[in-house]
């Protein structure tokens, strides 16, 4: 317990540069690991003989449920974890823990209603996210087993944040590095060497997903953890659950509206332009992830040195820290957005052996991908935002880059444009969303700074 009250500490006075390596590193390591989930799963089942490339379309047109039932893990746990970490700063670890509990307990409530609701009403949904008689098939045959194990994922991704939070990074690095071996070790066995193919993969993501869980749970529960999960904590607390939802609801619109973005352009390319171009989406999709995770990563392991100085009230630290947050985070989506752009074909030939897939798949990836490369400083000032409990300016710049621009614009460009309008819509909404997110961090940022003076309430 001396071991992790001395890693809290840390954040609040270990050197800036060392201590946000020492976060960061294992966070993004974390994502990368936790992003093998889905990786792994396509590109196996896109090698499948005979059929991969229908069945990897299928299962493309299941991310937007997966997505939203990840979005509700981080309502709860990225909207509580900063809180928590903000009170830590504060050295009220009675309220860290209440907020820990009552956050467990929106996991649970969240994983049977999601659980329930999508086993009734998969079929209707997953033709409407952009399925056709020819993959629905595979996509119903994923997504059924992937739903039986909701409580695994939203327990996994929700209550990790919370060992993050605290400054213990390696250890959430593990919780997500062992579901990840199990994953990449029963693939093959369940998909190939047992003939069970896309059930095969989502069985073995459901099984990584549960001892990931498990690991999560005994930590938060055992006297290793800075702040212990209690079973009298999850008792369900309104100004608690008011405060997490306040703030969750920026990251839970980030996530869940990937499922509204998924049915806008996978229809749309459906309409325009059939199952070929579907299936560049869900390789395009796998693509963004890896483009974006290890920034989200990088925000997300800084984000407690944020929160707890926030909480300190310690102003040139949490500068220092946001300065150095936006340089790294524009430098790696720059990078990996750079090589989707001028070397797609790098990307494009990991996920499929279908080489008419693989070339439409490189032809379109450099429009789809261009606005991608300055997303970084947009996710460094929107983790900072959250970090610092802005709950109503981070809810604004969730909805703007995906609802207020990027649906729209893929709705009517093709109009115009045909398919190519499709993937032409992300540039444009991205570089708009990230210009007017600086105008707004700049304003609100300097707010924040004066108002960090104020007594606690």
């Amino acid at each position: 317990m001396q071991e992790q009250m001395k890693k809290e500490e840390r954040l609040g006075s270990a050197p800036i540069g060392k201590l946000m390596l020492s976060m960061a590193v294992p966070a993004v390591a974390a994502q990368l690991i936790n992003l093998l989930y889905n990786i792994v799963d396509r590109v196996y089942i896109g090698h499948i003989p005979e059929y991969g490339d229908v069945a990897l379309t299928g299962v493309g047109v299941t991310f937007p449920i997966i997505m939203l039932i990840s979005a509700f893990s981080a309502f709860a746990g990225m909207g509580g974890a900063p809180l928590a970490s903000i009170e830590l700063g504060r050295k009220r670890h009675d309220r860290a823990e209440k907020i820990l509990g009552n956050c467990a307990g929106l996991i649970v409530f969240f994983a049977v209603i999601l659980t329930i609701l999508f086993l009734l009403i998969k079929t209707p949904v997953l033709y409407a996210f952009g399925a056709s008689a020819t993959t629905i098939g595979y996509a119903e045959s994923y997504i059924t087993i992937y739903l039986v194990g909701t409580i695994f994922v939203q327990t996994a991704l929700g209550l990790n944040t919370f060992i993050s939070g605290q400054g213990a990074a390696r250890t959430a690095m593990c919780s997500v590095l062992i579901g990840a071996i199990i994953n990449i070790c029963l693939d093959p066995i369940f998909i190939f060497f047992l003939g069970m193919g896309v059930r095969g993969a989502a069985l073995a993501t459901v099984i990584s997903q549960a001892v990931s869980a498990a690991w999560v749970v005994r930590f938060l529960a055992s006297s290793q953890s800075v702040i212990r999960l209690k079973p009298v904590n999850m008792l369900p607390d309104k100004a608690v659950i008011k405060q997490v939802a306040a703030l969750g609801i920026s990251p839970f619109i980030m996530q869940s509206t990937e499922s509204l973005v998924s049915i806008t352009l996978n229809s749309g390319l459906q309409r325009y332009g059939g199952d070929m171009y579907v299936g560049t989406m869900a390789i395009m999709s796998s693509i963004m992830q890896l483009i974006v995770i290890p920034t989200q990563g990088i925000t997300q392991g800084v984000q407690p040195i944020i929160s707890y100085n926030f909480g300190a009230k310690n102003k040139e630290r949490v500068k220092g820290v946001f300065w150095r947050l936006v340089i790294v985070s524009f430098l790696g989506t720059l990078l990996l957005g750079g090589i989707a752009v001028f070397m797609p074909w790098l990307y494009a030939g990991i996920f499929t052996d279908n080489q008419a897939l693989a070339s439409l798949t490189s032809q379109v990836m450099p429009v789809y991908f261009f606005g991608i490369m300055i997303f970084g400083i947009q996710s460094a000032c929107q983790s900072t935002f959250i970090a610092l409990g802005q709950a109503k300016v981070s809810v604004f710049i969730a909805l703007l880059r995906k609802i207020i621009l990027l649906i729209p614009l893929a709705i009517i460009f093709p109009k115009f444009m045909g398919v190519m309008g499709i993937y032409r819509a992300e540039p444009v909404a991205d570089i708009l969303s990230v210009t007017t997110t600086m105008i707004l961090f700049t304003i609100t940022f300097k707010k924040v700074l004066r108002d960090m003076d104020a007594p606690h309430s």
